[in-house]
Order: structure tokens, then C-alpha cells, then sequence
């Protein structure tokens, strides 16, 4: 006989579970008990809940495992919600476990008692709420083949704490479907051979690869793909690393503050090639004028994102992976040099901005750290300005290299994923790139960090602004920037070191370089407090609204 709880870390560890994100509270006590005397399952104590959702978040996009956290009934599980939403607007696999008051005080406001499973409907793939001990092995089981199969995304599992108690003979099911679910679709070969035939007939035919590349382990049947048909690469935020940076083929980011050369291919190519991208807004802009001379072909496994922004083209609902392997095999070896060559024409007219001042600027940032990052770092860029000088101006050789909060955009998302996936990934470098608004929002992460020695390297671009909202403010609002300083009040270094983290405060490109050598050399976490002045932004850009080749330039940072 055990009890639920005991019966619920015997799922997680058939799950392959090896660290859970949590917080404890009345209600969990069961659960942390059992996890006393457990010797496969880690439990990571952070101090938010939302910490614990970022944590799981940026352990599962680093590993590709389901990432779990744990929290108690009612505030507990509500500081879940936005660490949900993140995960599911970028399709991460997780599993949420909320431990709820008991089932006969369901529905009569319990002292802490959050109907959970109504909350989280619209921001999980699905959720369950386990009203009788003897479903719940079935439904953990559930819960992880859910998360990680089709389209990934988050699960939540609500646990009273009665069912936790109870004690049966556990019977966990050796395998798990789901009536009516789909693991992944029926490729349609038909589907895939008519596109085969658009690209082998394109003159100037560009792939748009999104975040579902990573998702599906297909970024070397990617590259196989663009490297026999000479195909260019254009990619999503979420898709970084899917290609190498340093490859002749890649024409690096594209939308709203993406490269200008990429949005110029999609404005130029013949043949659009979406794979695992969703045609979302800060890609397309106004979406009328998006890719206006291209045949659109759209691979996606959700049916819903078909055909959801951008209509007509070819669509085909499918496994990334299976169809790319087919076009390795249908698509042409072709000679595509003259429209490569138009490409590296406009990566010469307009590059990414390189511009020299008297003070740091994000370029020499990326590139201080890529110099100590070595070949596989893992990067976890919080949302703002940090996010796009990350995007753009640091070289990814490879998939689950960077990761960031991209549907949603979490400001508070860097730290605690780091963490995560630190947790996960404990033989590489772990960098979190926060700016200063961002990183005061799970600041108190530092403390996880210092307890356990995760080896997160933590830079502040510190500008004492809400540096992207101030970027709108001056170009769309005169100048008026109304809400937007932070201020320069805050001593970071003595925060971190009231953690126990070791601080370095940064102000000049030397001091940059030898901190990071210094930071490099200290086993545990290290905050570097970096000074980047307030009025450096992240342009080109598209206003929004407009199409995405109307980028606009600020001429008295950036130039034009």
C-alpha cells in the first residue's frame, strides 16, 4: 500500500523525472515528505512560484524533457499562471503539479482554495483535476504524454491534498493513449511531393523556420534540406540556432526587430517555406504585404496554425522531422549563387548596426561574452531591448542554445530559466541577459542560486530605463517618456552579494572583458552589473502596422 503522494513521485521517476522546481506549503506536505526519503528526484526550492515555472520552463527547452514544478493550493498556484502562459504560448512541454484543498471543501471557498483547472483552461494544453486516488497514476502518465507529444505544451494536474493522503495498491499503466488523440499526424506524401515540385521550380526560394524546428529535433535535416537545394535560411526568435549563424546560407533573424537583409529576402524570394513558424505578427507585420511576390508553402502540426494569419498557399499538417527527411530526398540539387548573391548584396547595403561610441554598446557586449562562452553555451535573454541585441548580435551554432519568453514576453524570465536550465545542462556555460527592469522581477532567484551553486552568469544591461517602451516613447510620442525611468538607485552588486553572489560592476569594454574572464573562473552564480547608456536602442525596426520592409533607422544613434 502507498499513499498518493508516494504514488505520485513512483510516476514521475517512470516519467524519467530527475528534478522538480517547487514551493512547499500546507498542502504539499505530503508530496515534500515523501520527497524526503527519495533518492532519484531532486527538489529545487526557489522563493517565487513563478521562478518554479520559468525553472521547469527553461530546463525542459534545454533538455527537451518535460520540465515539472510544484506549488500549493490557491496564491501558490495562481503565482503559476504567467510561467504557464509562457510555456504554452511557446509550445514548451511541462507539467504543473497544484496541490488543492481537500475534494469535499472543493467549491466552498476553502482557505486557499483556486479553482485551477477553470484559471489555467485557456493556457494549458490540458488539465485535470484528480478527484479519486485510484486515476492518478493514469492520469500523471497522461499528463506526460500530453506535454510532450504533437504540439508540445504545459499540462496542469490539481491534487487534493485527500487524494495525496490516501493509501491503495498503485497499478501505473506500462503505456498511455488518449481516445481521439493524435501523437502526431499522418504525413501526406502527396502534399509533400507537390511542394518538392514549387521549390525545385523556385529561382529565389527562402525557408522561414520557426521555433517547431527545435521542438522536433529536425535542425540537421533542416540544414541538409538548404544546403542540397542552396536554399537560404531566414528565422523566428524562436527558431535560433536552427541554423549556424556563420553559415553562408543563414540570413539570420527576420521581423519586427529583426535584420533588414532578411526582411528584404522575404519581400524578394518566389517561394516561402515556413516550417514550424506561425506567421506571427512581429514577423509579418501588416500581414496584406507580407512575402507579396512568394508561393507560400506552410509545414505546421497544429492544423490551427495553418492558414490562422496568412491564407491560401499549400498546407501541410506534419511532423517537422518526417517531412523534412522526405524533401532531403525530392528536393533538387540547384545552383542558386545569383540569388545568395542578391542576399549578401543586402546584407552589405544595410547590416546589422555596428556604431562606434564613448560607451558600451550592445554589439561589443554579445561579442565579450561569445569570446568566453565557448562552442555550447546555453543563453536565456529576458524580454526588452536585452532580448533583441541577444537575438541579433550573438552567434548560435546550434538548437536549445538560447532561449527566451517569445509568445508572451515575460520580463522576469531570464534568471530563473537559466536555472532551469543550469539544472539541466550542468556541462555547459549558463548566461542570463537581463536588463534592469527585467531582472528586478525574479531577482530573489539568487538566493536559489546561491543555496544549490547554480552556476548562472548573470548580466544586467543596466540602463536604469524600461529601455523597449522608452524606444516607442521617443519615436512615436515625441520624446514624452512618461513611466519609464527606473531610476538609478539600485546597487546590484550589493543585492547579489546580499544573496551570497559575487557582484562585478562594469563600465567600460575593458572592464567588460575582464570581468567576464573573472566571472568564468568562479565555479558558482556571478552578477555582473553592466552600464549601458539609456539612450541605446534596438533599431532597425518595423513601426507597427506597417509592412515589414518599411524598417525605420534612428538616425541620431544608429545612422541610416
Amino acid at each position: 500500500m502507498k499513499t498518493g503522494a508516494q504514488i505520485l513521485l513512483d510516476c514521475l521517476k517512470q516519467e524519467g523525472v530527475d528534478t522538480i522546481f517547487g514551493y512547499p506549503g500546507a498542502r504539499t506536505l505530503l508530496v515534500h515528505d515523501a520527497l524526503m526519503d527519495d533518492k532519484d528526484i531532486r527538489h529545487i526550492l526557489v522563493r517565487h512560484e513563478q521562478g518554479a515555472a520559468h525553472a521547469a520552463d527553461g530546463y525542459a527547452r534545454t533538455t527537451g524533457q518535460v520540465g515539472v514544478c510544484l506549488t500549493t493550493s490557491g496564491p501558490g498556484a495562481t503565482n503559476l499562471v504567467t510561467g504557464i502562459a509562457t510555456a504554452y504560448m511557446d509550445s514548451v512541454p511541462m507539467v504543473a503539479l497544484t496541490c488543492q484543498v481537500t475534494t469535499a471543501d472543493i467549491g466552498n471557498d476553502a482557505f486557499q482554495e483556486a479553482d485551477m483547472a477553470g484559471i489555467t483552461r485557456p493556457i494549458t494544453k490540458h488539465n485535470y483535476v484528480v478527484t479519486d486516488v485510484k486515476d492518478l497514476a493514469r492520469i500523471i502518465r497522461e499528463a506526460f504524454y500530453i506535454a510532450r507529444t504533437r504540439r508540445p505544451g504545459p499540462v496542469l494536474v490539481d491534487l487534493p491534498s485527500d487524494v495525496l493522503g490516501a493509501k491503495i495498491k498503485p497499478n501505473i499503466p506500462e503505456t498511455v493513449t488518449r481516445r481521439g488523440y493524435q501523437e502526431k499526424p499522418v504525413l501526406n506524401l502527396k502534399q509533400i511531393k507537390k511542394a518538392a515540385e514549387m521549390i525545385n521550380k523556385a529561382k529565389r526560394p527562402l525557408i522561414y523556420a520557426g521555433g517547431g524546428i527545435t521542438l522536433s529535433n529536425s535542425s540537421d535535416q533542416l540544414r541538409a534540406v538548404a544546403q542540397k537545394g542552396q536554399i537560404p535560411v531566414t528565422h523566428t526568435l524562436m527558431g535560433l540556432g536552427v541554423m549556424d549563424a556563420k553559415s553562408p546560407l543563414s540570413v539570420g533573424m527576420l521581423g519586427m526587430y529583426g535584420a533588414w537583409y532578411a526582411n528584404m529576402a522575404v519581400g524578394e524570394c518566389d517561394c516561402l517555406i515556413a516550417i514550424g513558424a506561425r506567421f506571427d505578427d512581429r514577423v509579418t507585420g501588416r500581414v496584406e504585404s507580407f512575402a507579396p511576390k512568394a508561393k507560400i508553402i506552410h509545414f505546421d502540426i497544429d492544423p490551427s496554425s495553418i492558414r490562422k494569419v496568412v491564407q491560401g498557399g499549400l498546407p501541410i499538417v506534419c511532423d517537422a522531422a518526417e517531412a523534412l527527411e522526405q524533401l532531403i530526398e525530392l528536393v533538387e540539387e540547384k545552383d542558386r549563387s545569383e540569388w545568395i548573391a542578391e542576399i549578401d548584396g543586402y546584407k552589405k547595403k544595410g547590416p546589422l548596426p555596428r556604431p562606434e561610441r564613448d560607451h558600451l554598446v550592445p554589439h561589443e557586449v554579445m561579442e565579450a561574452i561569445a569570446a568566453v562562452a565557448g562552442d555550447r553555451p546555453v543563453v536565456a535573454s529576458d524580454v526588452g531591448l536585452s532580448q533583441m541585441w541577444t537575438a541579433n548580435y550573438l552567434p548560435f551554432a546550434g538548437p536549445r542554445q538560447y532561449i527566451t519568453s517569445g509568445g508572451l514576453g515575460t520580463m522576469g524570465y531570464a534568471l530563473p530559466a537559466a536555472m532551469g536550465a543550469a539544472l539541466g545542462n550542468t556541462d555547459r556555460p549558463i548566461f542570463a541577459i537581463n536588463g534592469d527592469g527585467a531582472f528586478q522581477m525574479n531577482c530573489q532567484e539568487l538566493a536559489t542560486c546561491s543555496q544549490y551553486n547554480i552556476p548562472v552568469k548573470c548580466i544586467i544591461l543596466n540602463n536604469g530605463k524600461l529601455g523597449m517602451v522608452r524606444q516607442f516613447q521617443r519615436v512615436f510620442l515625441s520624446s514624452r517618456y512618461a513611466s519609464t525611468c527606473l531610476g538609478n538607485t539600485v546597487d546590484f552588486c550589493t543585492v547579489a552579494k546580499g544573496f551570497g553572489v559575487p557582484g562585478i560592476k562594469i563600465k567600460d569594454l575593458a572592464e567588460l572583458k575582464s570581468g567576464l574572464e573573472e566571472a568564468m573562473k568562479i565555479p558558482g552564480p556571478v552578477v555582473l552589473d553592466v552600464a549601458i547608456h539609456p539612450d541605446t536602442y534596438s533599431f532597425p525596426m518595423v513601426p507597427p502596422g506597417k509592412e515589414s520592409t518599411s524598417m525605420i533607422f534612428d538616425p541620431d544613434e544608429w545612422g541610416s
